[in-house]
């Protein structure tokens, strides 16, 4: 987020009268949060943009109150994508080409300390759907790629919901 971003929902907040909620400008891998102070961190397909993730996983491992969870969806693949996509800036906008293997995305969940790291669930986008978008079909007439194999390619990127917990202090 922008420092304009922050400022806009911030007034929003204000107009609204949501005195439970607070804004605060700062890295997805250095969050500007004390450490076990927080309940819930809940994350909509911004993970796959940090070229760290496990250390977005540890920073929110970090400022979770013992017994805290994370709620993420996020985009993953299922197969590695070609090199005319994965640096295509195109699929870098859109959520793609930032996107690692759906295996080793849980695994950095389950790496930096989270328990009873699930999949809550799991959609696949057809290559209608992908490629109606503008940024989409750029992406695709750039590269060059056959039609059998951008339909591949649509087939392994996936929007996944996990969840995971923040293991309670033991007494």
């Amino acid at each position: 987020m922008t420092s304009e971003m922050i400022e806009k929902a911030r007034e929003n907040a204000k107009k609204g009268t949501y005195g439970n909620v607070e804004f605060r400008l700062g890295e997805i891998e250095k969050l500007p949060v004390a450490s076990s102070s927080v309940d819930l961190i809940l994350s909509n397909c911004v993970i796959n943009l940090s070229p760290d993730k496990g250390k977005v996983f540890q920073e929110a491992f970090r400022v979770l109150k013992p017994g805290g969870r994370i709620m993420i969806s996020d985009m993953v693949i299922l197969q590695e994508l070609p090199s005319a996509i994965r640096d295509s800036l195109e699929a870098y906008i859109g959520c793609v080409s930032g996107a690692i293997k759906k295996d080793e995305y849980l695994q950095k969940i389950e790496g930096a300390g989270f328990q009873d790291v699930k999949v809550m669930g799991e959609s696949s986008f057809s290559v209608e759907f992908i490629t109606h978008d503008p940024t989409v079909r750029a992406m695709i007439e750039k590269s060059g790629l056959p039609p059998g194999q951008v339909k591949d390619i649509a087939g392994s990127v996936v929007s996944i919901k996990a969840c995971g917990v923040k293991p309670a202090e033991r007494n």
